[in-house]
């Protein structure tokens, strides 16, 4: 049935791609080549020189910053293959990214990979989509159309000392473009094999004479992967997601930025276990999850001089989700920030943050939060100093966050970063940063049945897995060191080393077993309790390079290296959390992109990704192939067809080792994609 269905879409796209091409090529002049976005227009000298802001939250130039950064521009997302943004992070070295079902993905950066990577921030202009239950994002609800991100600022390393808990391992802040880079409407359609479906209408314009606007509608749909075992999982989903953006000009010195988004879907391949005291045991069965939700965002930016300015950003989100918990969420966010500049030496930043949020959960037998409605809160303030020790040479960056969690109470995440560029075209950075993972509404009071199985005298044994009220943050200490130069005006090459040592990781921990007899029947629990009982260290290297080796044609090679070393404290008796951990993440990983500017505004892109083997479970390497061909007409109308997975029918990426989700084979698929500006 897949090979059927993949001919068939093949065959077809096929013959309308052919179609289109030949009557262009006979019929259409040589036009001159097509104006593209400011980004498509930089050279890679320039391309280094990216200003980002998610590092030290005030602009600096990428080739100067003391971290291991990686921007994913708005020219990487036209070329890609990718229709959603897991895989557009494909592409960063260091960042793992593993599919789990057609709607659900695993990301982390620089190891401990799972469905719900706890030790990863992930923002959308700047406000943070970390679920605070589930400890991670559902990467399906983001619902941001790629066509309205600006740029994707990749952190490597901890960001703790700016963003705050959570940080550890790295930071994923997509920033969406201004109302005023959307005018006019923009019309996207396309579908194909596995993406059966999908659409954005947009409209952008002035408001009036102080401002610009923007209003959109997108929608998705995705069709089901096969099971290992060979028969159709209903994993399929869809979404409908519609937002809008101003930007305005209140004065000279103040700008208001307002945004909000509701979105809509249903996903499957949710795994349940149905467990029963008087039943045998069942198999996972699928079921359907209901997503919704929607958030609003103002940012004010207030310019005293030309060495001070203020941002205040206050935001609100919604979100409901009937899954193996049913949470009904919302967040309320206070972040004030001061950019202030003294003398020629001192780049201050400081700033505070609120944040509220309140959640009211349905558990069932198997599944449920104790208690299940809870309110908490999380105060932090920071300050950083950028210190220019020596002009335009030798740059040294201080700084601390202070944060006092519902949980975990107070916490500290300072950090020290030095930059030497000794010429315009090199810099050697290192870095020495600490950062905190706090515990999740999930780690404090989950109540799971994972498994229910007959006992001595038909006394019912039930394993349980409960969380722990007294849980401490999970901590890491850093050290990272980098270079990054231009080695001629056509190469570039950015390389990042770290060393990594965690104490206090949470493990799972059995208790005494005891006889209970609520619910009836009478039968024996067995709890396992988390506890913060293990360490480790991991160390690594990230290497990625731009490389125009023809005016037309463009690599970007990649790779990353990552070994993780875990350590049970003395006492601890857990079994399955260091083999889970230690192998649920690729020791080696590999990217190769092209990009080939054909003639008659057509380009070919091209993208191989190498993921070593998981250890445990055993999954096998594999590689992966997408590419694709675009024709732009000018700067109106554009017509791709892209090929993914073209190496392999089928192939495993990941299984979900929290079990509540049935993991798919991804397979060889297709699509066509027809973008119009007017």
């Amino acid at each position: 049935m897949l090979a059927t269905d993949f001919s068939f879409w093949t065959v077809r796209l096929g013959l309308v791609a052919g179609l289109v091409f030949l009557l262009l090529f006979l019929s259409t002049p040589a036009y001159p080549q097509a104006p593209q976005s400011d980004l498509a227009q930089m050279n890679i000298e320039e391309l280094m020189n990216v200003e980002v802001t998610s590092v030290s939250r005030h602009e600096q130039s990428l080739s100067q910053t003391a971290a291991a950064v990686f921007v994913i521009t708005e020219e990487d997302i036209l070329r890609s293959s990718a229709t959603n943004i897991p895989e557009l992070l494909r592409m960063v070295p260091g960042v793992q990214v593993a599919q789990i079902s057609a709607s659900s993905w695993a990301v982390s950066i620089r190891g401990f990979n799972n469905r719900f990577s706890n030790k990863v921030l992930v923002m959308v202009d700047g406000r943070t989509v970390y679920d605070p239950s589930f400890a991670g994002v559902f990467y399906e609800a983001l619902g941001v159309p790629l066509e309205q991100i600006a740029r994707i600022e990749v952190i490597r390393g901890p960001g703790g000392s700016v963003w705050g808990t959570n940080a550890v391992n790295g930071v994923i802040n997509i920033i969406t473009k201004k109302a005023s880079a959307t005018p006019g409407t923009t019309f996207v359609a396309g579908g194909g094999s596995t993406d059966r479906g999908f659409g954005l209408l947009q409209e952008g314009g002035k408001l009036r004479s102080i401002g610009e606007f923007r209003v959109c509608a997108n929608y998705s749909t995705d069709g089901s992967l096969h099971e290992p075992d060979g028969p159709l999982e209903g994993d399929g989903w869809h979404i409908l997601h519609g937002g809008f953006r101003s930007d305005s000009r209140i004065s000279s010195k103040d700008t208001l930025s307002v945004q909000g988004d509701m979105f809509s879907g249903r996903e499957g391949g949710s795994a349940q276990r149905i467990a029963s005291f008087t039943q045998p045991p069942s198999p996972n069965v699928h079921s359907e999850v209901n997503i919704s939700g929607g958030s609003f965002q103002t940012s004010w930016n207030h310019r005293y001089s030309g060495r001070s300015d203020t941002i205040l950003m206050v935001s609100y989100q919604r979100t409901a989700r009937s899954d193996i918990i049913d949470e009904r969420r919302g967040i309320l966010d206070f972040d004030f920030q001061h950019n202030l500049s003294i003398g020629e030496r001192h780049q201050f930043v400081w700033g505070f943050d609120y944040r509220y949020s309140s959640a009211q959960t349905e558990g069932s037998f198997a599944y449920s939060l104790i208690p299940p409605d809870r309110n908490t809160n999380l105060f932090s303030g920071f300050l950083q100093d950028q210190i220019a020790l020596v002009a335009d040479r030798l740059t040294l960056t201080v700084g601390a966050k202070l944060e006092h969690h519902y949980y975990s109470g107070f916490g500290v995440m300072p950090s020290a970063r030095i930059a030497w560029t000794p010429s315009t075209k090199s810099t050697y950075w290192a870095a020495v940063s600490r950062a905190l993972r706090s515990p999740s509404d999930l780690d404090d009071g989950v109540s799971v049945i994972n498994g229910v199985f007959p006992g001595p005298n038909d006394v019912p044994v039930a394993i349980y897995f409960l969380g722990n009220p007294r849980l401490q943050n999970e901590s890491l200490l850093a050290y990272e060191a980098g270079y990054r130069t231009l080695l001629r005006k056509n190469l570039s090459v950015d390389l990042a080393a770290y060393y990594n040592s965690y104490d206090h990781l949470q493990t799972w921990e059995p208790s005494a077993p005891f006889l209970d007899n609520t619910p009836a029947p009478l039968h024996l629990d067995v709890p396992y309790v988390e506890e913060n009982l293990m360490h480790g260290e991991a160390h690594g290297l990230e290497l990625f390079a731009n490389w125009q080796m023809l005016p037309r044609w463009t690599l970007s090679p990649g790779y990353a290296f990552g070994r993780l070393h875990l350590h049970l404290d003395p006492g601890s008796q857990d079994t399955s959390t260091i083999p889970f951990i230690g192998g649920s993440t690729p020791v080696h990983s590999a990217q190769l992109r092209s990009h080939v500017a054909l003639q008659r505004q057509f380009s070919w892109d091209t993208s191989v990704y190498f993921v070593d083997r998981l250890v445990s479970p055993v999954i096998a390497s594999y590689t992966r192939l997408d590419s694709g061909l675009t024709w732009q007409r000018k700067e109106h109308l554009t017509l791709s067809i892209f090929g993914q997975n073209l190496l392999q029918d089928h192939h495993l990426e990941f299984q979900d080792l929290t079990q509540t989700l049935n993991s798919s084979l991804m397979k060889r698929s297709a699509y066509a994609k027809i973008t119009w500006h007017f």
